[in-house]
């Protein structure tokens, strides 16, 4: 059995979450609730703190204490099931069960201390004398309100180490099950520890999965997906690979074909525990602290505190930036595949960098001597020249760069090299030089077909490097056009998915979502669902068109979310960009992180607003973000053989998303007008 690690959060058919060695049983959607009951509390918190801050003089009205209890028992609900989860969690590890279930006590006492204070719907009764409440004792309120806090981060932090530790052993397994597959001798043994090592990966896909969707810093998730794309790419390339072994024991380049394969999964599982853990292997630097781009921009950082202060670093420091940031232009001007052009043009700009930098430290010693206006302005007018300079040798090298990306995608469109090696290997030439030209699997996997053309495993080996070979030409082309995108500015534009690892077209069988279109009657049941997104579609595009200011924040991802629902209106109807049933899910998982990141916007739009104004505006978003949660938790639950099912659930969820938006956006629009 292969195994599929697919998209963040996915995995193969017939995926089991295994157990640890400690005995436990990890189910990654405990993570997905534990992360789901926190991020419905967080906001809930939030709703405490404008509870707090509300002025005791303002009119207690049924209405605003019909909200408060609202609020009090939304509190209370949240944290029993958090703390439900918290304990489930803690039966489960008995090295932490002790530290998890006080922390879980604590937030059962605050939710419920919470709960109590703010029990006013008899307020205004006449035998309401004496009660205790959130108007009478705020103390109260905000030390529940602080406990909760603690306890809440307490259970997260714990959890998250135990999640850690999941992955750590599970990636311990699948490198002891690899090291049994290295050693295989007969076809038989092969196929039964090979079934082990498929279940295997599936577990680590799950597990390494939620932890890429959990991750905040944009460069790690990208990492992480990186790493899973080849540990995917290789599960079928170790298939062949030791099929071909164990097919022509005595041949050395089948050997280091296999070799190969396995030497870079694990590199990949390296790289995974790297990022989990946030600990480097073999004391490897991060490439990124040290990269050009991230030069330029300490550099211009530094020449800028020269407005505020002179004397904040010497001369001396920022020619040696200088000087090491230009000598990693050479990367740049020594290929012998950068143009003519590009090379004169990057040489041109450093050398201007030099010179403006020597005009810049003249006018800083003088504006250290002479506290004048005119060489004020003399300073400020060198920063600014030769920051622009930076700017426009950033935007040359970043040209290059995608130049000769471009020029190397181009070569391989066609995949005439690959054409031509499955030729040769089948003709048996070993002399052919396009051997020069490709990786050095697909060259050991050639070496092999040529040795034994008459092999089909060997074909089939080679047939598997080559597919690979193409989808990562295809990968890279995309990423070249996010990459320029985002350079460019046109960030709006986005592609959703296009980032994340894709399933190979030999593991087709092994996806937990199959990849077709639907059937003419899938069709027509996804039609009925589709037609009141379209309507709530046009319904937000009305609201969004009132607003004046098209570049609000909530404006932006309202147009997005709005854009993407008319995407899944158009596929409930046959038409449209999303083709597949693989298409729509990844399209859902970006308009759900598109709806929290709405969410986000609009509670800092909160944060503007009066007491009951916040209050009522705050109700809106914890209808919302539970709502984004829950199309999350589906998208990721597997449902063998029930795809439909999946379908249907999530384009339900989508719609009470749209409605809640369109009630978002018109609340938010009369609130920014009132303030």
């Amino acid at each position: 059995m292969a195994a599929s690690l697919g998209p963040a959060g996915g995995g193969g058919a017939g995926a089991a979450h295994g157990s640890g060695p400690s005995g436990f049983a990890f189910d990654s959607g405990l993570e997905i609730k534990t992360r789901s009951v926190e991020q419905t509390l967080l906001p809930l918190v939030s709703q405490i703190t404008t509870l707090i801050n509300h002025k005791d003089n303002t009119k207690k009205s049924d209405k605003t204490l019909q909200a408060i209890q609202r609020v009090g028992q939304a509190v209370n609900l949240a944290v029993g099931r958090f703390v439900k989860v918290g304990e489930a969690i803690a039966d489960e590890n008995w090295d932490l069960k002790e530290e998890i279930k006080i922390a879980c006590i604590e937030a059962k006492q605050a939710g419920e201390t919470i709960t109590a204070l703010t029990d006013v719907s008899s307020l205004n009764r006449p035998d309401s004398d004496g009660q205790i409440t959130i108007f009478t004792d705020k103390t109260g309120v905000i030390k529940a309100a602080r406990l909760l806090l603690s306890s809440v981060t307490r259970v997260l932090l714990l959890a998250d180490r135990v999640v850690i530790k999941q992955i750590i052993r599970s990636r311990n397994k699948v490198l002891a099950t690899m090291e049994r597959l290295e050693k295989v001798n007969s076809f038989q043994e092969f196929v039964q520890i090979f079934s082990q090592f498929g279940n295997e990966m599936v577990e680590f896909a799950h597990l390494t999965g939620d932890r890429q969707n959990d991750l905040k810093d944009e460069k790690k998730k990208a990492k992480m997906a990186a790493a899973r794309s080849v540990l995917e790419k290789c599960t079928m390339m170790l298939l062949t690979a030791s099929k071909t072994c164990l097919r022509h024991p005595n041949c050395e380049s089948a050997h280091k074909n296999k070799e190969g394969v396995f030497d870079r999964m694990k590199v990949a599982l390296d790289k995974v525990i790297e990022i989990v853990t946030e600990c480097k292997t073999n004391g490897e630097n991060d490439i990124s602290s040290i990269s050009i781009f991230t030069g330029i921009k300490e550099f211009k950082m530094n020449i800028e505190t020269l407005r505020e202060n002179l004397y904040f670093q010497s001369k001396e420091t920022l020619s040696v930036m200088l000087e090491a940031l230009l000598e990693r232009t050479e990367d740049f001007t020594d290929c012998a595949y950068t143009s003519h052009e590009h090379r004169e043009r990057i040489l041109e700009l450093s050398a201007q960098a030099r010179m403006e930098l020597q005009q810049l430290i003249s006018v800083w010693i003088q504006a250290q001597s002479r506290k004048t206006k005119s060489i004020a302005e003399e300073l400020e007018l060198t920063i600014l020249k030769i920051s622009h300079n930076l700017n426009e040798l950033k935007k040359e090298l970043h040209s290059t760069a995608a130049q000769l990306a471009a020029d190397l995608l181009k070569y391989h469109a066609d995949h005439v090299v690959l054409k031509a090696l499955k030729l040769t290997g089948v003709e048996g030439n070993l002399e052919e030089e396009t051997f020069q030209v490709t990786g050095q699997q697909i060259i050991s996997a050639a070496e092999t077909l040529t040795l034994h053309p008459s092999s089909k495993i060997a074909k089939e080996n080679l047939d598997v490097f080559c597919e690979a070979w193409e989808s990562q030409i295809s990968d890279m082309s995309i990423l070249l056009r996010e990459i320029n995108d985002v350079f460019e500015g046109r960030r709006g534009e986005k592609y959703g998915y296009l980032s994340l690892p894709k399933p190979m077209k030999n593991s087709a069988n092994l996806r937990s979502l199959k990849a077709d279109k639907p059937d003419s009657e899938e069709q027509a049941k996804i039609a009925k669902l589709g037609l009141k997104l379209g309507l709530l579609t046009s319904d937000a595009n009305c609201e969004i068109e009132k607003w004046e200011d098209q570049e609000n924040e909530m404006v932006l991802s309202g147009r997005n979310m709005s854009s993407m629902a008319y995407s899944l209106y158009l596929f409930t109807r046959g038409e449209g960009p999303l083709k597949t049933y693989q298409d729509l899910i990844h399209q859902l998982e970006v308009f759900a992180e598109e709806g929290l990141k709405l969410a986000s916007s609009v509670q800092d739009f909160s944060k503007q607003l009066k007491d009951d104004d916040k209050l009522m505006l705050l109700l809106e978003i914890n209808k919302f973000v539970p709502l984004c949660h829950q199309l999350q938790t589906i998208i990721k639950t597997p449902l063998q053989n029930q795809v439909f099912l999946k379908v249907d659930k999530c384009i339900t969820k989508a719609r009470s998303m749209m409605a809640v938006l369109v009630q978002l956006l018109s609340l938010c629009y009369k609130l920014l007008k009132k303030l």
